[in-house]
C-alpha cells in the first residue's frame, strides 16, 4: 500500500512545515500531495510529452483505476469458499488459505516496489492484471487446498503491486499538476471500489445470482483490465533507477567540455582544440552515488524527527492492526450469518465503509490544530475507540451490529491515513517520501506476517476467528497505552518549556540570544542540507 510521494527540492524549511500544521493544511485524499517545484522550464517539455498530450494519458489511466477495481465477487470470497460449492472447512479457511496473503505480500513487497521503478511501472500493472486473472480463474476453477493457497498468493502480488498505479500518474504529468490528477486517480479507485461492491451486491440479493456465477462475471472484468492495462502509455522517467549514471556523467563531460574547448584551443600552437576524453565513472561507484542509494543513506536522518518518526510508526502499527482486521472480518461474518446466498450483505457493508472512509479522509483536510504538540492524543483517542469498536465486533452476536462497527472501525481509520501521509511528505523530496512510504509498509507487512504465523497459521497456535479479533483488541489496546502515554509527556515538556521560556524570556536581555540563533540551534540539519524541527 506506497503510496505516493511529495516533491520539493528538500527537506523543507522548519518554520513553513510548523506554519503548515497550524493552519491545518491537509490532502483530501489518501495519496500523498506534492508540491510542485519551481521551474523556468517547460514542464510539460520536462516531461517529454507535446503540450497536453499528458491529459489523455491520465483520463485513460483514470478510467483504468476504474476498471480494474470492479469485482464484484471480492466481497463475498469467504462466503463462496465456505459455501456448498467449494466446501473448505472454516478451520481451513482461517488457518491454512488466508495466511498465504500475507506470507505472499510480504515476500513479493520490496521486488515490486523496486520493480516498478526500474521497468517505469506499465510491466508492473500488466503483472498485476495478470494476477488478477490468475485470483479469478483458480477461484471459479479451482477445487483443492493448494489451488486456493495459490489464489491468495496471487491476491499479495495485485496488493504490492498498487504501488504502481499510485506512483505511474506522476510520471505522465509536469509538476504543477500532481494535486489535481492525484484527486482525479483517487476518486476514480474509489468509485470503482464503491460501484463493485454496490453490484455485486445486488446481484446476490436481488438477481439470485450465485457466488459461482459472480466469479465468473468478475473474471471478465478482471480480463478486461489486463487487456487495458497492455494500452497504457509507457513513461519515460521514473524516481530512482532510470536516472542513469551514463546519461549524467555524458551531459557533465558535455557541460565541462564546452567550457574547456576555447582555452585549450588558445593554449595550442597551432590553434586547433585539443580533443577531450569525457571522464566516466565505473558502474561500482555509480551505483553507490545513485540516488536510491543516498535515499537509504537518508533514511538515518529522518528517524532523528519526532514528528516523522511517530507518524511512521503509526503508518506501521496501526495498518497493521487494521488489515488484519480485513483479511479476517468476513470469516467472522461468516461466523454470524452463516452463508445462504440471499441473506449475506457483505457487498452493501463493503460499499458504505468505502463511502464513509472517503468522507472521513476529506473531512481531516478541514482539521486544524497543532500537530506538534497534539498528534500523540488525537491518535491515542482514535485508537481507543478502535479497540472499543473490535471489542464489539469479536463479542457481538448479532450481525447487523458486528457490520455497523466494521463500518465506523474502517472510518476512523481512513480519517488518519491522510494526516498521516502529510505529516510524512510534507517535509521530504519525493524521493525519499517514496522511500520512507515503502519502508514503512514493508516493516508493517512484516509485523503482519509475524502474527499472522503466530495467532492464525495452522503451524501457530491456530486460534478461531473470534479469539483473533480479541487479540486483535489487546494490540489496539496496548497501541492506545503507549501513544496515550507519549501525549502525556509531550503536552507536560511542551507546557514546562513554555513557563521556563516565560521566565527567562524576563530575565534575560534581549539581545542576549536574537531569534535566528535560537531557531537554528533547535533545527537538526539533514544530509541534504535541509532543516526539520526536532
Amino acid at each position: 500500500m506506497v503510496d505516493s510521494l511529495a516533491s520539493g527540492d528538500g527537506v523543507k524549511d522548519s518554520e513553513e512545515s510548523l506554519a503548515k500544521e497550524e493552519n491545518g493544511h491537509l490532502p483530501d485524499h489518501e495519496e500523498p500531495q506534492p508540491t510542485p517545484p519551481e521551474s523556468k522550464a517547460d514542464p510539460e517539455a520536462q516531461n517529454g510529452m507535446p503540450p497536453r498530450a499528458w491529459k489523455w494519458s491520465v483520463i485513460f489511466l483514470c478510467f483504468y483505476g476504474f476498471m480494474v477495481q470492479l469485482k464484484p465477487g471480492e466481497p463475498f470470497i469467504t462466503p463462496y469458499l465456505l459455501s456448498m460449492e467449494k466446501n473448505f472447512t472454516k478451520e481451513e479457511v482461517t488457518n491454512e488459505i488466508i495466511p498465504v496473503l500475507s506470507y505472499s505480500y510480504m515476500v513479493v513487497l520490496v521486488p515490486v516496489f523496486l520493480l516498478t521503478d526500474y521497468l517505469r511501472y506499465k510491466p508492473v500493472l500488466v503483472l498485476q492484471s495478470m494476477s488478477h486473472v490468475s485470483i479469478w480463474l483458480l477461484l471459479y476453477l479451482g477445487t483443492t487446498l493448494l489451488e486456493m493457497q495459490f489464489m491468495e498468493f496471487f491476491y499479495g502480488i495485485t496488493m504490492a503491486a498498487r504501488v504502481a498505479y499510485s506512483s505511474y500518474i506522476f510520471s505522465l504529468v509536469p509538476p504543477s499538476e500532481y494535486q489535481r490528477v492525484a484527486s482525479y486517480s483517487r476518486t476514480c479507485v474509489l468509485l470503482g471500489v464503491f460501484a463493485s461492491s454496490v453490484l455485486g451486491q445486488l446481484c446476490v440479493s436481488l438477481g439470485d445470482i450465485t457466488y459461482a456465477t459472480l466469479s465468473a462475471v468478475s473474471l471478465g472484468f478482471v480480463g478486461l483490465g489486463l487487456l487495458l492495462s497492455t494500452c497504457l502509455p509507457w513513461p519515460a522517467r521514473s524516481l530512482f533507477f532510470n536516472k542513469s549514471w551514463r546519461a549524467e556523467e555524458a551531459e557533465k563531460a558535455a557541460a565541462a567540455g564546452a567550457a574547456t574547448q576555447a582555452e585549450l584551443a588558445q593554449m595550442r600552437p597551432d590553434g586547433k582544440p585539443a580533443t577531450l576524453v569525457p571522464p566516466s565513472s565505473p558502474p561500482s561507484s555509480a551505483w553507490k552515488n545513485s540516488v536510491f542509494v543516498s535515499m537509504l543513506k537518508e533514511l538515518r536522518n529522518v528517524v532523528r524527527v519526532p514528528n516523522l518518526r511517530l507518524w511512521s510508526l503509526w503508518w506501521i502499527f496501526n495498518s497493521t492492526g487494521y488489515y488484519l482486521v480485513l483479511f479476517y472480518v468476513h470469516t467472522l461474518w461468516n461466523k454470524l450469518a452463516p452463508s445462504s446466498e440471499n441473506k449475506v450483505y457483505n457487498g452493501g457493508v463493503e460499499a458504505a465503509s468505502t463511502l464513509l472512509g472517503a468522507i472521513t479522509s476529506f473531512a481531516a483536510g478541514y482539521l486544524k490544530i497543532r500537530w506538534k504538540l497534539w498528534s500523540e492524543l488525537v491518535i491515542g483517542g482514535i485508537t481507543a475507540v478502535m479497540a472499543a469498536l473490535l471489542l464489539v465486533m469479536g463479542s457481538t452476536e448479532n450481525i447487523w451490529v458486528c457490520y455497523v462497527t466494521y463500518i465506523l472501525f474502517r472510518g476512523f481509520y481512513q480519517f488518519l491515513v491522510p494526516i498521516a501521509i502529510f505529516q510524512i511528505a510534507s517535509s521530504l523530496t519525493k524521493e525519499l517520501c517514496a522511500l520512507v512510504f515503502g519502508v514503512n509498509t514493508f516493516l508493517g507487512t512484516i509485523l503482519k506476517s509475524i502474527i499472522t504465523l503466530i495467532i492464525s497459521d495452522k503451524r501457530g497456535l491456530a486460534l478461531p476467528v473470534e479469539s483473533q479479533f480479541f487479540v486483535y483488541f489487546t494490540f489496539f489496546v496496548v497501541l492506545t497505552g503507549a501513544y496515550l502515554v507519549s501525549a502525556a509527556w509531550v503536552i507536560t515538556r511542551h507546557y514546562r518549556n513554555t513557563r521556563r521560556e516565560g521566565r527567562a524570556a524576563s530575565e534575560v536581555p534581549p539581545t542576549a540570544m536574537s531569534p535566528m540563533e535560537s531557531e537554528a540551534a533547535e533545527s537538526e540539519p539533514l544530509s541534504n542540507g535541509g532543516g526539520v524541527k526536532t
